[in-house]
């Protein structure tokens, strides 16, 4: 039903696909900004001015909303954005209040090689924020609730995501403190909702994505841009700073000062670095390339150790990496294929973990109404392989 009336809500004849088929110009794939805690706008310098006109009535937003298109993918937009933003006046030191909510959930069908067959829902992010930002882009904050069910946090670990307050005073440079989610790689460090796929690779949901406690500064210019930060090594507020961690990363970007004539190409790398129980250490590169409707990413990581989401090893040297390929068959529809190798124990031998993943994104909205469905080939060297069929929704409000 939830499909039915998403499609409802925006129909698109096959004429108005012949119309804007061919224009690309616009279209900015979905090769999200290493952040992440840029769960959302999370860690980007916040945009200035809306698209909508203030003085306009309630029922004159809604319809704008109806009537939107979005073509830029490597960045969320909100649905609601104007109706559930609060702007003050002048002789305020505040410049605006932005309420909103997320929501990103799939129903997951797998068949394994012996023959069983289950199914179940995941609620993949399901966040509501607030987000301040004073005037003339100075300062500005997060509050970031996540409310998705876990079995392995309690509420009180699991519901804090982003909780921090930021800085913009120095031209390039952004410095917040809080709880929010570090680069650790390149994908593990990016927003949940700008994913190409409805889960992320091996390497990210195994060494990254944990959201820790610290100090970070980013920097970003037209051919480079950077991430660097001091963390309590605990994650989601599970113990009382058991360690200290670093983690930094870099991007270079050679055709920053072409306009995008010649597409956009992106080189990183970065580091891990920590202790919690033991000494332990993450390493990464990777490549991307958007081109028109072409876009291509390959990423690599290695730990002796490592301190994610999934837990922590202090003892395992894991290694694996990704090669991603999307085309944007029109603005609004994308195809992707990847494949993904993941070795938890590189001292074991036969234990090797690959995915091979075809995905489909419908963006009625941009990221704000997303449909999305991926099929995966689990192969597993120690153990059963399994087929997975995904589909998924996406909304941003």
């Amino acid at each position: 039903m939830l499909i039915n009336l998403v499609l409802t809500i925006n129909p698109i004849s096959a004429e108005e696909i012949a119309e804007k088929k061919d224009d690309y110009s616009e279209v900015t794939l979905t090769l999200p900004d290493a952040d992440d805690s840029v769960d959302i706008k999370e860690e980007t310098a916040p945009q200035a001015v809306s698209v909508f006109a203030e003085q306009k009535s309630l029922k004159e937003k809604l319809q704008d909303v109806y009537n939107l298109e979005i073509y830029k993918y490597d960045k969320p937009s909100y649905l609601l954005d104007e109706v559930l933003t609060k702007r003050f006046d002048e002789d305020s030191k505040m410049d605006r209040l932005h309420l909103w909510g997320a929501y990103n959930g799939e129903l997951d069908f797998s068949i394994r090689q012996d023959g069983a067959i289950s199914n179940h829902y995941d609620f993949n992010a399901v966040n509501v924020g607030l987000d301040g930002f004073l005037k003339n882009n100075n300062a500005d904050f997060r509050i970031m609730l996540g409310i998705s069910p876990r079995s392995d946090r309690n509420m009180v670990q699991g519901m804090p995501a982003d909780v921090y307050i930021a800085s913009n005073k120095i031209p390039h440079h952004r410095f917040l403190i809080g709880h929010t989610r570090p680069p650790v790689g390149y994908e593990g460090g990016s927003s949940s909702y700008t994913l190409s796929f409805l889960g992320r690779s091996q390497i990210a949901r195994t060494f990254g994505t944990a959201r820790k406690l610290g100090v970070r500064g980013r920097g970003e210019y037209s051919l480079i841009d950077y991430d660097f930060g001091v963390y309590s090594s605990d994650t989601y507020f599970q113990e009382f700073f058991p360690g200290t961690e670093f983690v930094g990363w870099v991007n270079f970007k050679p055709l920053g000062k072409t306009d995008g004539r010649y597409g956009r190409l992106k080189i990183g790398g970065g580091m891990q670095a920590g202790k919690r129980d033991n000494n332990y250490c993450v390493t990464g590169a990777y490549i991307g390339y958007e081109y028109k409707r072409v876009m291509a990413e390959f990423e690599w990581s290695h730990a002796n150790g490592y301190n994610g989401t999934l837990g922590r090893s202090v003892t395992d040297h894991a290694s694996g990496f990704y090669a991603t390929l999307g085309y944007m068959i029109t603005k609004k529809l994308q195809a992707l294929i990847c494949y993904d190798q993941f070795d938890p124990d590189t001292h074991v031998n036969g234990n090797k973990r690959r995915e091979y993943v075809v995905g489909l994104n419908y963006f009625i909205k941009g990221q704000a109404l997303r449909l999305i469905f991926n099929y995966a080939f689990c192969q597993n060297d120690g153990g059963k392989d399994s087929h997975r069929l995904m589909f998924g929704t996406q909304i941003l409000i």
